[in-house]
This record gives C-alpha cells, sequence and structure tokens, in this order.
C-alpha cells in the first residue's frame, strides 16, 4: 500500500488554511468508525456541552482520522505507529487528547489491555485526567454511575472499561511510575517539558516498551513550543518531525503536524501581525480569542525579552532559538546572522592567514573553552570555532544541565572527559593544529585561569617568554572586544559555525554596567555556562591587535 507522511508544501497550505495531514485515512472504514466514537464525545468546558461534531473543526477530524485509520483491521496492525502534534496554546490540545485517548479505550479489543497518558508533572497529569472523566459524566451511555461502561477512578487518575477490563491511566512521569507497563496507546502530553529532564528517553523506552507485543497500539506525541532554546528529547523529536515533514527522511510510519510559521514570515516578523495569529491558531476565535492575542501582544512587546519569548513560544508557537533576556548581550541576538554551516576548525585554518586561540574556564563546575578566531584571507572576515570540555565533577555538580550537556555532545561540540587533566591535554591538542598549520599568532586567556596549562602549552614551544603566550585582562577591560564582535556580527564581517552551544552560551550572557563601562557579568550567568563564548572573546581581543601571520613576522625579525 501506498502513502506518505511526508508534506513538503506545508508553507502553502498552512498560510491558506488547508490540512496539514499529509494523506487520506489508508483504511477509511476504520477512520469513519472512530469518527462516529469521537464526535459522540461532549466538550465540557464549552457552553452547552456540544458534542465534537457540534465544536470541532476539520482539523481535528483530519487528525483523528489517521491516527485510526492507519489500523488494518484484517491483520491487526497499524500502519503508523507514531503522530507528532505541535500547536500553540488554547487550541484544545489537553481536550483533544483526552477524547483521542477515551475513543482508543471505547474501540480497542484486547482485554486487559493498557493505555497510558504520561505528563510531566502531576498537575498536568489532573488537567489531562479532567477533560476525560468530565466527557464521561456528561455521557450516561459511557458513565458507569449511570448503567454506561466507563467506571472512574478519580483518586488514582484511571478509567476502566468494564467489558474488557481494560484501562486508561494519567501518569505523571518519572521512572517509578513507568516501569513495568505494558501499554499499548501511549500519548505523552507537553514533550516540551520532557526536554528538560536528563532520564526522559529512558523513561520513553520503559513506558512504549509494551507495543513489542501489541502492534495495534501508537503512540501520539503533543506539544507547544518550549520557552526556551529546545533540549534533550524535545529536541530531538521537533527536529526529527520538521525531517519528517519536509521529506528529507522518509519515515512512513511517524506522522508530525506542526502549527508554525515558514521561516520567511518570521524574518519580517509578520507573525507579529494580528491577520497571521491564525497561521499557529486553528481554533481561533474558538477556543482562542483573537481580541486577547493581540492584547497580550501589545502588552509583552513593551516587556522585557525573556517574558516576551514565553508569549512567542506558546500563543504563537515560535522556536525560541536561544534565551534572549532584556539584560543579555547584544550580540546574541545578532549571534544567528554570523551563522556559517560547516566553519570548523579545519576550514578556519585553511582560509585563514592568521589565528588566535582563547581559553576560558573557572572552577570544577565550569565548562573549559577553547575558542579561536581566524582573519580571512582576502576579505579580513573573521571566523571563529569554539569547543568545550566537562570534568566528571563539573558534571556532577550541574545535573540541571545534563539535557543540554548531552545535546551538546551528540553534536560534537562539547568533551566529557573521564578524568584530569585530560581536558588540559585536549586543549594542548587543538594549539598544536593551528601551530604545527603555521598560522598561530598567540594564545590568550584570564591571567586568572592559566594554572596548570602553562606548563602543558611549554611542552609546545608555547610561552609568555617568546610572545605566544599571554593573559588576557577580563571585566571592563575586555569592553573593547565585545563591542568589537557586536560591530562584526552586525556587518557581517564575523562568522560562526552556527552551532547550538554557542547560541546557548550568547544567550546566557548577562550583561552588567560598571562606573566605567559594562562587562560580561561571568558570576551572574548561574548554571547557564558562558566559557567557550569568553574563550572567544578572549582570542578576538588578541586577534583585534592586528596580529602579523606567523611567517611575515619571523621575516621582519630576520631583518630588525
Amino acid at each position: 500500500m501506498e502513502w506518505t507522511t511526508a508534506l513538503p508544501d506545508w508553507e502553502e497550505r498552512i498560510v491558506n488554511g488547508q490540512s496539514l495531514v499529509p494523506c487520506p485515512p489508508i483504511f477509511p472504514d476504520e477512520a469513519a468508525a472512530a469518527l462516529d466514537v469521537f464526535k459522540a464525545l461532549r466538550v465540557v468546558d464549552v457552553a452547552g456541552c456540544p458534542t465534537f461534531a457540534e465544536a470541532g473543526d476539520a482539523w481535528i477530524f483530519d487528525l483523528v482520522a489517521a491516527i485510526f485509520g492507519a489500523y488494518d483491521a484484517s491483520t491487526g496492525k497499524r500502519l503508523i505507529r507514531e503522530f507528532f502534534l505541535c500547536v500553540s496554546k488554547k487550541n484544545g490540545k489537553s481536550t483533544f487528547a483526552a477524547a483521542v485517548m477515551l475513543t482508543a479505550l471505547i474501540r480497542n479489543w484486547r482485554h486487559s489491555n493498557e493505555l497510558t497518558i504520561l505528563a510531566p508533572t502531576i498537575e498536568a497529569a489532573q488537567n489531562a485526567f479532567r477533560p476525560a472523566a468530565d466527557m464521561i459524566r456528561a455521557d450516561k451511555e459511557l458513565d458507569a454511575a449511570s448503567g454506561g461502561f466507563l467506571h472512574i477512578q478519580d483518586h488514582v487518575r484511571t478509567i476502566t472499561h468494564l467489558t474488557t477490563k481494560a484501562t486508561l491511566k494519567v501518569l505523571a512521569a518519572d521512572n517509578s511510575t513507568v516501569v513495568g507497563k505494558k501499554a499499548a496507546f501511549v500519548l505523552i502530553d507537553e514533550l516540551w517539558e520532557f526536554g528538560k529532564r536528563a532520564n526522559a528517553d529512558s523513561m520513553f523506552r520503559e513506558a512504549t516498551g509494551g507495543q513489542v507485543s501489541r502492534d495495534e497500539g501508537f503512540v501520539f506525541c503533543i506539544s507547544t513550543m518550549a520557552d526556551a532554546p529546545a533540549a534533550g528529547v524535545w529536541r530531538d523529536k521537533l527536529k526529527y518531525a520538521r525531517q519528517v515533514r519536509d521529506g528529507e527522511i522518509i519515515d512512513r510510519k511517524f506522522l508530525p503536524v506542526i502549527y508554525e510559521f515558514p521561516k520567511a514570515l518570521i524574518e519580517r516578523e509578520a507573525h507579529l501581525e494580528p491577520n497571521n495569529f491564525y497561521i499557529t491558531n486553528p481554533n481561533l476565535n474558538k477556543s482562542v480569542s483573537r481580541e486577547w492575542l493581540e492584547d497580550q501582544l501589545r502588552v509583552e512587546m513593551a516587556k522585557g525579552a525573556e517574558t516576551r519569548n514565553t508569549f512567542l513560544a506558546k500563543h504563537l508557537n515560535i522556536e525560541i532559538s536561544q534565551a534572549l533576556r532584556s539584560d543579555g548581550w547584544a550580540g546574541a541576538k545578532l549571534w544567528p546572522r554570523g551563522a556559517e554551516k560547516g566553519l570548523t576548525l579545519k576550514e578556519i585554518l585553511a582560509r585563514s592567514e592568521v589565528v588566535t586561540v582563547g581559553l576560558d574556564g573557572g572552577g570544577l563546575d565550569d565548562i573549559l573553552g577553547v575558542g579561536v578566531v581566524g582573519r580571512e584571507k582576502g576579505t579580513n572576515r573573521w571566523l571563529a570555532w569554539a569547543h568545550g570540555f566537562i570534568s566528571p565533577e563539573g558534571w556532577d555538580r550541574r545535573k540541571a544541565n545534563w539535557t543540554v550537556y548531552e545535546d551538546f555532545i551528540r553534536d560534537g561540540d562539547l568533551t566529557k572527559v573521564d578524568q584530569l587533566p585530560d581536558d588540559v591535554t585536549a586543549v594542548v591538542d587543538i594549539v598544536r593544529q593551528c601551530k604545527d598549520a603555521k598560522k598561530l599568532a598567540k594564545v590568550g586567556a584570564d591571567p586568572a585561569g592559566l594554572g596548570t596549562i602553562v606548563d602543558a602549552l611549554a611542552e609546545i614551544d608555547i610561552t609568555v617568554e617568546n610572545e605566544t603566550l599571554g593573559g588576557v585582562r577580563q571585566g571592563v577591560a575586555l569592553m573593547g572586544s565585545i563591542k568589537t564582535v557586536e560591530r562584526k556580527l552586525a556587518d557581517g564581517s564575523f562568522k560562526h559555525g552556527g552551532r547550538p552551544m554557542m547560541a546557548w552560551c550568547a544567550g546566557n550572557a548577562i550583561v552588567q554596567a560598571t562606573g566605567t563601562g559594562m562587562r560580561i557579568a561571568r558570576d551572574m550567568s548561574g548554571y547557564g555556562k558562558i566559557d567557550p563564548l569568553m574563550a572567544i572573546l578572549d582570542a578576538a581581543e588578541l586577534m583585534a591587535m592586528n596580529p602579523d601571520p606567523p611567517k611575515e613576522r619571523k621575516y621582519q625579525l630576520l631583518f630588525a
């Protein structure tokens, strides 16, 4: 059988208000039977308690038909096994999720089957269970208390089908709650919240493990965008969903539906125009008030970036690329302008006439950052690359950062060393590469952080005595470098690899005014580390001195 889960023309379709479901139901009879059940359920938080048939919209019915229409009743096998919905807040996700899982419970044929809604917190679990319980109580044919066949147990957030003995349970997620579950049908609510958890991936494997022997099951993930840069399982799933939607990856068992603005509209800030609110709010003027969105947008645009980002992420479904703050570094907003994909250390060494290296890292809970800035031959543009190293002690002391650290490790931008001083050894190796390429002018670092690195660098003849190693004054003294990088980002003469770790570091940088200028206040960044960024700024400080290429400097010394 032929079907597709890709939707390469999604940008045109979403602007025109067309369906984002890429294919009609594979089995129309199964879709129709499930829609009969789904449409009969009542939406209890709407005046008059209408049914979904009366209050629902086409986008909802299309997705329900796709989910249940992927089941082959003749073989007992579901051909599309995973579904993904990302849509703005207040578009009825919780109510929709409850109705989908109730439909699955009612349509289920397997005795003693398990259906699970996995929520990130107890409060979220209550919000997911309440609509399901209310739908049952609003229908005497369903409610066991009125002679129906669905029994509600509020205290354990469980609904039992009295004929099949199948159960729908709503769980507040942790490892202990999902161990041993054999759920065939799993709905994961607010996936973005799970992106904050280092153990979320293993938790999901445990929760969905029952599908190994239950071919009729599905996994359904629903979420809004996160109000911070995507991390962990959320980052991975969102990226994969986009790749499947765009046709970059062919996966006919995964069907994504993402209500987001096309990039071109965001670039010209068309997402801030009220006439475009419908693009990520398919329930606009139903469960979502356009007037309220307009009023709130006006208020939020007058506030700081951090609160504005929450509004944009939740109500307009904008992905927040980095944590832009009202007291943040001006270069953070400009940082995406400098992105040049594929700008590796090897590429910089090949294209530059001279490079400088900056090092930065404080205590054991910090990242040891190394930054390289090269001056490009022919253009004089600055090309930047950075890497970070984290010790076992730093890993253990910053559990709150585990999900983002794991992402950066997978990206290849952060290395977790097994023991000290392996990080120093690796830094020296990077400096050696620059030296062996005959491009290295100088290595610089915070004088307070040189420590054991001095002796290690001396082994490759990088020393203070031969002027290839020196301290870079910090605090207000680094203001010139900070401002220089800002201006170069603005005019396009500063390029970097567009790596997520560096966007994160740039977004974490907090600027503090002083009596004589400004500084990036590393002590105020807390868990949001900035060491690789500071290493880049140290290297930029050296590059601002306009160093000669090593070969040219040697020639001048011979004839001095």
